[in-house]
């Protein structure tokens, strides 16, 4: 199992349209892999505005642009598909989100070919790539703790019976599930610093004063590892949220993954649906094994670099079919 590559798999929801491993999607892969890379990659400017010509010393500005040619041109590939009668008759697909705004904009609204452009942004970079971490995050948490893999097995298995698979109205009574995917994000939280956020004013916090347009950035790994509010907050134990009202929906602010307040995650509800559904499904299904010759000991827990935080090795497990 490489639920790194769940992410160029398909996107199907939001654009109507599969992209498989080899072909578009290997294209997808490196254009999104190399979208991470700038992300986190170091440009003078955005420290040093006076130094920004040293950025195309070095290519990343070079970089930079390339990329985004590459990024419109995917988005506008999509954009056309859709305005493309003919695809759309022999794809014999119904609307999805981009049909929506398509509709919006031959309404006469301001909705442009950009501002399309952007939501497919978010629906490429922000909303799958997080999700597939996630699922991968727990199915490496589950095998190294084979207990709690057990637990969450027979749950899914008693509750939805011989029905097949398990469908999203199920998952309100997966109550041990959930409380492995408040684990999950408190340990692993996708995006580890939440979106920078600006001071309107000047505020005094904790003791501190804060300046206004002060630039800051919530560190979602140390509040869900902070030792002054959880125990043993360097261990996997689900165990900790049965019977806890903590939740993970920014009421709580000791576990915060999808952020609070008017800024919080706008696709919280669907990443955590498409998360539960996954995982319950991967339970449901198979029995999961290591590669002959490995142990649970052998499982690495290195995180690579990214403002997603993946595995730095993919999860290799064998599934057997129940």
């Amino acid at each position: 199992m490489q639920a790194r590559e769940a992410t160029y798999i398909h996107i199907l929801t939001a654009i109507g349209k599969r992209y498989h491993a080899a072909g578009e999607g290997s294209r997808l892969k490196r254009i999104l892999t190399e979208t991470q890379a700038l992300f986190m990659g170091f440009f003078f400017e955005d420290y040093f505005p006076m130094l920004g010509w040293l950025d195309r010393l070095t290519g990343m500005r070079a970089r930079l642009e390339r990329n985004f040619s590459e990024l419109n041109g995917l988005y506008q590939e999509v954009i056309d598909e859709h305005k493309d009668p003919i695809w759309r008759r022999e794809a014999n697909r119904t609307d999805d989100a981009i049909d929506a705004l398509l509709n919006i904009q031959r309404s006469g609204a301001n909705v442009t070919d950009e501002h399309i452009k952007g939501v497919l942004m978010n629906i490429f970079i922000a909303g799958s790539d997080t999700s597939s971490a996630s699922v991968e995050w727990t199915m490496a948490e589950l095998m190294r703790h084979p207990s709690v893999m057990k637990k969450a097995q027979e749950e899914v298995r008693s509750i939805v019976g011989k029905k097949g698979k398990v469908e999203e109205s199920d998952l309100d009574r997966l109550y041990y599930l959930k409380c492995v995917m408040k684990e999950v994000f408190r340990v692993h939280p996708p995006v580890p610093l939440l979106l920078q956020r600006e001071t309107i004013q000047q505020c005094r916090v904790d003791g501190y004063d804060i300046p206004a347009k002060t630039r800051l950035l919530v560190n979602t790994v140390a509040i869900g590892r902070d030792a002054s509010v959880w125990e043993r907050p360097e261990e996997f134990d689900p165990e900790r949220f049965v019977g806890s009202a903590i939740d993970i929906r920014g009421h709580d602010f000791e576990l915060i993954p999808f952020g609070a307040g008017r800024r919080i995650c706008p696709g919280m509800g669907v990443g955590i649906l498409v998360v539960e559904l996954a995982l319950a499904n991967l339970l449901y299904s198979f029995d999961w094994e290591l590669p002959e010759g490995t142990t649970k000991e052998d499982i690495d827990m290195s995180e690579a670099p990214g403002i997603t935080v993946h595995r730095k090795s993919h999860l290799r497990l064998v599934a057997k079919r129940v």
